[in-house]
């Protein structure tokens, strides 16, 4: 058995990073303040202070910890070398939650590191999906091992404690896999950051899981095969000491990251306690969660969630073609519920948004566009977010192509949803690219969103939110050529973070390009915020904006649903209400 590390002066560093990855012309994407909080950087942070707490290292040895998100702050090596050197480097760089568009951002960062002698571990999606799903050295994993990299794959929780103390005695194992033990997450260390961690997102919020892992079985997804078709949770014990210790360093907003918070089994009894928080404690929550397209059946689960302070709810609603959903394995979702669903949201005044796949088998650029004309008209949807259907590693799909040698974009840089990674029967390469950017200038018409704003009036969602969520989707992709949910008020580059094997561009050079690119983008942005704040005005000040309605907001009538386009333009869609006629026939047969 080690003895333990020696005590005194020494404290072992602990620096938690989460990486970013490279736009389109190589260069780290970085905010100064990002859209989206890291739930991996909170639970690693929540787990090491335990882990600090309880002294694993050893009597009087002491863990500090630094929190680097680089989507919000930059990654100063230099600096954090020069930090591990101060205590004999004692200590260690733990990659966190690296998914496979980050994983070559994660390489560049670990290298320098590697080079100082430093211990480094990675672990996330990328790694934990590879080992669950293909041989151990598929997709680059060996580019960890040729640079004594350790890697994680797995959970954290009850197994930081080894990391640490073999990283303390320079022991680290090449692979630490526990994706055959995934660990309950009960009564475990609480996700949490610091508040000046927590300042660098927009709105300073913060993120936590109440559960993971996912029953259903997307062939697109990777959660199931990394956390489980087997869901584990949090106590709702856990969940208020979670918001307290936020509340306490005046933090109350928070995106909780579960896939499907609808299928929580204690969903009424968190709800029920974030409830007393609010309304008896007087903590102004504000959430928002993702669900699935069957939420609205479960009793009271849509009116608890205004309650509780859910204002914005993500819905997986990927594509309105059941042919397209059947082929992904994704049929759960029943395009006869949609207008149902959404009507229960807007009905408590709640924002929706809906993440749509393109790219599905079915899909060709007219067929997309026939799609999203029949959304707009049909389901009372506020915010769309369009992702290019992408064989993630870690995931079915991906494994399927990998197994029988179809190819598949080499850079994992472009798995990012947003780059087309391998080929599709009926679209070239470049009109299914062409038909993801155009997809958003569609949604986001000008026309479309004086529609958007008036059925929010009606239906009593707050205007200056929405406006706010419209404003980033409209303009993000044209204008900063990265998907929303990777973007961020103030876009922050520096000539240093250039990835390797491109062209370093000059500081004359490059300071005056990219301070002329961000007046240019701004004044456009400018616009687009005043056009849309003036037109929302102009409709709030309507009095005739209140009683508004559209087909979408047309209350659900079962005798004229099938008349819509939804049912009509798609054999899967008039097939799904013959299914659905069907069983309402059964039904009534049988009482």
């Amino acid at each position: 058995m080690r003895s333990p590390v020696a005590s005194g002066s020494r404290r072992f560093q602990l620096i938690l990073l989460k990486p970013s990855h490279y736009d389109d012309d190589g260069y780290v994407i970085r905010w100064w303040r990002a859209m989206i909080p890291s739930n991996s950087l909170a639970a690693l942070f929540g787990i090491a202070a335990d882990c600090a707490e309880r002294e694993v290292l050893g009597p009087g040895v002491g863990i500090d910890i630094k929190v680097i998100d680089e989507t919000n702050t930059r990654v100063h090596i230099p600096e954090l070398l020069a930090l591990l050197r101060q205590h004999g480097n004692f200590g260690m760089v733990a990659l966190v939650g690296v998914q496979s568009n980050q994983y070559p951002r994660a390489l560049d960062i670990a290298r320098p590191f590697r080079a100082a002698g430093i211990p480094v571990s990675m672990g996330g999606f990328h790694v934990s999906g590879c080992l669950s799903m293909l041989d151990g050295k598929a997709v680059e994993l060996d580019a960890c091992r040729e640079m004594g990299i350790s890697m994680f794959a797995g959970e954290a929780e009850g197994r930081l404690d080894k990391v640490l103390q073999d990283a303390a005695y320079g022991e680290l194992e090449p692979v630490y896999n526990f994706m055959n033990d995934l660990p309950g997450i009960g009564g475990t260390p609480v996700p949490f950051l610091p508040k000046k961690n927590v300042e660098h997102t927009l709105g300073l919020s913060s993120s936590f899981d109440a559960g993971r892992g996912c029953p259903y079985q997307c062939s697109f997804c990777t959660i199931i095969n990394v956390q489980g078709r087997k869901s584990r949770f949090r106590s709702t014990d856990d969940i208020e000491k979670l918001v307290r210790m936020n509340w306490a360093q005046g933090i109350h907003k928070f995106f909780i990251t579960d896939d499907n918070f609808a299928r929580n089994k204690d969903w009424e009894a968190i709800f029920d306690r974030l409830i007393e928080l609010k309304e008896r404690h007087g903590i102004p929550l504000g959430l928002m969660i993702q669900v699935d397209t069957l939420c609205h059946k479960i009793p009271h689960f849509i009116e608890k969630a205004k309650r509780a302070g859910v204002t914005r709810v993500f819905i997986g609603l990927e594509n309105v073609n059941p042919d397209n959903l059947t082929a992904a394995k994704k049929n759960q979702n029943k395009i006869t519920e949609y207008r149902k669903m959404l009507l229960a949201w807007k009905a408590q005044g709640i924002m929706t948004l809906a993440g749509y796949i393109l790219g599905f088998p079915s899909d060709t650029p007219e067929t997309i566009r026939r799609d999203i004309k029949i959304i707009q008209h049909e389901l009372p949807l506020d915010v769309i977010e369009f992702f290019v259907l992408t064989p993630l590693p870690g995931s079915e799909d991906h494994q399927t192509l990998w197994r029988k040698g179809i190819p598949m974009d080499a850079d994992l840089n472009t798995y990012d949803v947003e780059h087309v990674c391998t080929a599709h029967e009926k679209m070239s390469r470049q009109e299914w690219e062409n038909i993801y950017h155009e997809a958003w200038s569609l949604y986001y018409s000008p026309e479309h969103v004086k529609t958007l704003l008036r059925r929010a009036v009606a239906s009593g969602l707050p205007l200056a939110s929405l406006v706010k969520v419209l404003v980033s989707f409209a303009t993000t992709v044209p204008l900063e050529k990265v998907h929303p949910l990777q973007s961020g008020l103030l876009r922050l580059k520096h000539p240093s973070e250039r990835r390797p094997g491109l062209p370093q561009q000059h500081p004359l050079v490059f300071w005056p390009q990219f301070v002329w690119e961000t007046v240019a983008k701004h004044v456009a942005l400018a616009g687009t915020i005043l056009r849309m704040s003036a037109t929302a005005f102009l409709i709030k000040r309507n009095p005739a904006s209140k009683n508004y309605m559209d087909q979408a907001l047309t209350p659900v009538d079962d005798s004229e649903e099938e008349k819509l386009d939804l049912f009509t333009k798609t054999a899967g869609g008039t097939a799904a209400v013959t299914h659905v006629r069907k069983i309402a026939q059964l039904t009534h047969a049988n009482h």
